[in-house]
């Protein structure tokens, strides 16, 4: 997701075609597997402009907080798979109870606390860097590394699929 839009892949037909002689549970397995080495690659940009910023002088670490993990709760609810990349100790979403949904908060986030115990310490001060404040300009991480890694990205997104693919085809 970037800027809150979720980029889709097309051009897919027969990778979908293919796909579709398999159980949902191989198909799962492969999205998967394709959909986390995108993310690492996303991941691996970020952490290497996070290096960039991050002060040498300080036992914290942005560019360790950085991590990819499944979003499954996403990936469920739009009936596939879906990654996520994040720092640690980032933002939360408010639960869907009626309290929140009466006050307009259920599924907004909200910042919290980083934690000394993360592997980059407590580097809450990541948004601040990602988004700039009233007496600081931006000096963005996600942005740019999604910009100048996309294209590879969706490349290996691909290329996995389809030598996941393949794999199933041969064993089967």
């Amino acid at each position: 997701m970037v800027d809150g839009l979720t980029h889709r892949i097309s051009g897919l037909d027969t990778t979908i075609d293919r796909m579709s002689r398999f159980p949902e549970k191989m198909q799962k397995r492969v999205a998967t597997k394709a959909a986390r080495k995108g993310a690492n690659i996303l991941r691996d940009a970020a952490r290497k402009r996070a290096r960039a910023i991050d002060d040498p002088s300080t036992n914290t670490s942005i560019a360790k907080n950085i991590v990819s993990q499944n979003a499954s709760k996403l990936g469920r609810e739009n009936g596939g798979v879906a990654m996520r990349v994040g720092v640690l100790g980032g933002a939360r979403s408010y639960a869907d109870t009626r309290a929140n949904r009466r006050s307009g908060k259920a599924g907004q986030t909200y910042a919290v606390d980083g934690s000394s115990t993360n592997p980059g310490g407590d580097t809450w001060y990541w948004r601040l860097l990602e988004f700039g404040t009233e007496h600081m300009r931006p000096r963005p991480i996600f942005r740019p590394a999604m910009i100048e890694s996309q294209q590879l990205v969706f490349s290996t997104i691909a290329s996995e699929f389809s030598q996941q693919l393949n794999q199933l085809e041969l064993d089967n």
